[in-house]
């Protein structure tokens, strides 16, 4: 066991204890088990009584950082993993969260975003506990005092009501204080603790007021361009998915970016369509314009000044109520193709369904080339998971009586998983009489649950054991098919046929073939704390604890085998500076030209075990281990699957060795030809290099001489072609003649010819620069005089001023005077203002 090892830390750990009412006082711990005898009881919807049955969803262990937190019955228990990690406690104990409002047996735990409150729901009610601060532990007392409040008790009390089916946190909840409850009616209600307990926000549903069946929630929560986190998903019983969009939280909180971003799509739909001309271009347009109005009231929920592209914060906003219709319920979804059923299945029911939205970290910077992924998972109770491609996106449509005649939205079916839980049945032999082996898949219930991590990693735990599907491969070759540049899909399709599709490994096998029972997964957690090692940690019915250490992926690791086909585009119509020539090559290589690939035996990048661990029957059985048939059987194909594996590690291990003979091989022939390559380095850059030098230098004499025996050839050809001019030659040597008597002059002494001007002109240039730049210089001083000695400008303002007064009254005066001597008949001599404009004229 190394350190990482949580089932050697937590052995014997009193917060595993079975809830009251179970062990030696009370009921039989095979009550717990799922068997034939127990089917009856496992199959009823709820408990008649305060108890754990079989049927339905069960979560009830998360971890809220370093702290682990347990529904036993009716309490919670909590204990903290960093003491025996750190070894700075040796006693193991747990405290009890003191919640008298909670009366009903826990099926399903929920943390909030903020790590404050935790929501717990039984078979028809749900509460809401707000969870100690940190230091609980030091405590003395043995319970811890904790704040319960029931939800929506009108709605999940009586036995009469709903049964819950599922409960989430919405994570884009304002404080993260929006809990959705999902019941088996198909109804989605909204609650806000912070607002009202009592009464629901808003209530989604997804199944007719006529119709009842059975469903589970998913949430879209984290596609970036398109309507993906205002999406909500729900299975129905038969398999049919439905789908609810737009639905945002009453009291949300939203990233400024979605916002922006999403209204760029809209507006980029709009300008395509307005480029369209076929038919359907007005009901698209219709719905466009819905959906404009609905981002415009978002927009207008932000703070001003926020614009794109800046540093993206969420802000508080609320459900725009600009359009009164309600949004539509979209589906059922065409699966295409149909979902083949699994052999000796008659069909089980849909027991969950989950949204994994891929994106890669380099996705980032080219986000508008590269479309992000979208995978349905639908879980069902014969161990059948089908693996949908959410091709076409989910967009926002709102019920309207005009649009009646609405497509069905499509999901491509990429694969269909099969558990292996009906080989694993059939395994025990029949019985004479009694229920079928097979029947116990009535009671199975598959849960999904996402790896907080590894984003394309998934768990599936169910009343057999646990299952986990590595989508890895196949988001890789989906992702550099969607890369490459074709308009045809052509690499698309290359890479969906390489791709090797979902990596499923068994992790843990909970069904005893000799006693014919299994003991129910209740739970799973993975630790996203950075002071506890990465790990899944496992519960079974019976409180038994069991957890696997998991490797993290690096960069390293994360890299694939599959060829990008984008890469491959580029780089095939780029030249190359130093191109080998066509040909044999010169040197070939023992390794060959594709890469090493380890093999499959030794290569597991998760750290798990190639062989699902055992963990039947409960910790206090005490029988007598019963050699049967069905427990040879098992050790029969389990020794021949070990011994399979031993060989196949085999061969494994002398192919790796081969391969690192032929690589220590073919580094001694390297050096060899290395040394070889440096010998004939020094050759050419020594003897041969003088050599080589002296050809060269023969190879320029010669050239020079076929040069000039080709110039008198050519010479010799020509006058015994034409050996007088022609006219046009004739005409063109006398241009060139007349041009150039015009430039350099008749004779030596032309003053006429354009040199013989131009050298003059240089000459009076020079001989007037001198008096110019005195000139030049005097004019500056006088402006510079003028500048310092002169008036100012309000001084200047002043004086015209007052100069035009003067010319004003002198005017007045000249006018007075001209009108006397008209009077008295004088003859006068003209005034001076006139004289000084004839002057002027």
């Amino acid at each position: 066991m190394t350190q990482d090892d949580w089932s050697t830390m937590l052995e014997g750990h009193p917060i595993f204890t079975l809830p009251k009412g179970y062990g030696p006082t009370g009921q039989s711990e095979v009550s717990l088990e799922l068997s034939t005898n127990t089917l009856k009881k496992s199959m009823l919807e709820g408990p008649s009584e305060d108890g754990l049955p079989l049927s339905g969803r069960r979560q009830v262990m998360v971890l809220k950082d370093s702290d682990l937190i347990v529904a036993a019955g009716c309490e919670l228990r909590i204990a903290s993993l960093s003491d025996p990690k750190l070894g700075k406690s040796t006693d193991k104990s747990f405290k009890i969260l003191n919640t008298p409002n909670i009366q009903f047996g826990i099926h399903q735990i929920a943390l909030n975003p903020s790590g404050k409150l935790i929501a717990v729901a039984g078979a028809y009610q749900v509460a809401v506990v707000v969870l100690p601060r940190a230091g609980y532990s030091k405590l003395v007392p043995s319970s811890v005092d904790c704040k319960s409040i029931q939800v929506g008790f009108f709605y999940h009390h009586s036995p009469s009501s709903a049964p819950i089916a599922k409960i989430e946190w919405h994570p884009w909840g304002e404080a993260g204080s929006t809990l959705m409850v999902m019941t088996v009616d198909g109804k989605l209600r909204e609650y806000d603790i912070s607002v009202d307990t009592e009464e629901p926000q808003q209530v989604l549903s997804f199944v007719p007021e006529k119709k009842t069946s059975k469903s589970y929630l998913a949430e879209d929560p984290a596609e970036r361009e398109t309507w993906g986190p205002l999406t909500v998903y729900a299975v129905m019983r038969s398999g049919d998915i439905y789908a609810i969009c737009p639905y945002m939280p009453q009291n949300a909180s939203v990233p400024s970016s979605y916002v922006h971003a999403l209204e760029c799509f809209i507006s980029a739909k709009q300008e395509f369509l307005s480029q369209g001309t076929s038919s359907g271009i007005s009901a698209l347009s219709t719905l466009y314009d819905y959906q404009r109005k609905y981002v415009t009231a978002l927009l207008k929920q932000l703070p001003p000044g926020t614009v794109y592209p800046a540093i993206s914060r969420s802000f508080s906003m609320h459900p725009p109520m600009t359009i009164k219709s309600q949004p539509m319920r979209q589906g059922p979804f065409l699966l295409q193709p149909s979902p083949c059923s699994l052999e000796d299945s008659e069909g089980g029911d849909a027991t969950d369904i989950s949204y994994l939205a891929f994106i890669r970290d380099d996705d980032d910077e080219d986000a508008g080339e590269t479309e992000r992924l979208g995978i349905v998972i639908v879980t069902f109770q014969d161990g059948k998971v089908d693996v949908c491609l959410d091709v076409e996106k989910v967009e926002a449509r709102w019920e309207s009586k005009q649009d009646k005649s609405q497509d069905l939205p499509m999901l491509a079916v990429y694969e269909c998983i099969d558990l292996g839980l009906i080989s694993m049945l059939k395994q025990t032999s029949p019985l004479s009489s009694g229920t079928p082996i097979l029947d116990l898949l009535q009671a199975n219930h598959p849960v999904l649950l996402m790896d907080p991590i590894h984003d394309d990693t998934v768990y599936v735990y169910h009343a057999f054991g646990v299952h986990v599907l590595d989508f890895g491969d196949l988001l890789q070759c989906l992702t550099s098919g969607l890369r490459a540049d074709d308009d045809d899909g052509v690499a698309l399709n290359q890479a969906l046929q390489k791709s090797a599709g979902t990596h499923v490994v068994p992790l843990l096998n909970t069904y005893s073939v000799d006693r014919r029972c299994s003991n129910p997964i209740i739970s799973i957690s993975v630790p996203n704390d950075v002071y506890l090692s990465y790990s899944i940690l496992i519960l079974t019915s019976v409180f038994r604890f069991t957890s696997f250490p998991l490797n993290l992926r690096t960069e390293l690791s994360l890299s694939r085998t599959v060829p990008d086909l984008s890469d491959k585009n580029t780089t095939s119509g780029t030249e190359d500076f130093l191109a080998p020539i066509d040909g044999p090559s010169a040197y070939i290589s023992l390794l060959g030209t594709e890469p090493f690939v380890p093999p499959p035996a030794l290569s597991r990048i998760s750290g798990l075990p190639s062989n699902p661990r055992i963990a039947a029957g409960t910790p206090n059985t005490k029988t007598e281990f019963v050699l049967t048939p069905e427990t040879l059987r098992y050790l029969g194909s389990t020794i021949e699957s070990l011994t399979s594996q031993i060989h196949e590690i085999i061969l494994a291990y002398k192919a790796t060795e081969v391969r690192a003979e032929l690589q220590a091989k073919e580094f001694e022939r390297q050096q060899q030809k290395c040394s070889v390559m440096l010998d004939l380095i020094g050759q050419l850059s020594g003897s041969r290099n003088s050599e080589v030098k002296e050809r060269l230098e023969r190879i320029r004499e010669a050239y020079r001489a076929l040069a000039s025996r080709l110039d008198h050839r050519l010479q010799a050809l020509m006058q015994q072609a034409s050996p007088k001019l022609s006219e046009y030659e004739t005409k063109w040597f006398e241009e060139l003649r007349r041009m150039k008597a015009e430039i350099a002059g008749a004779g030596r002494y032309d003053e006429q010819s354009l040199a013989a001007r131009t050298s003059l002109l240089k000459r009076e240039y020079d001989r007037i620069l001198p008096s110019l730049n005195d000139v030049a210089a005097k004019e500056a001083e006088r402006k510079k005089h003028l500048s310092e000695s002169g008036l100012g400008l309000s001084q200047a303002f002043q004086f015209g001023e007052r100069s035009n007064q003067e010319r004003t009254k002198i005017a007045e005066l000249e006018e007075e005077i001209v009108k006397m001597a008209s009077k008295l008949e004088l003859s006068l001599a003209r005034p001076p203002s006139l004289r000084e404009s004839t002057q002027n004229d």
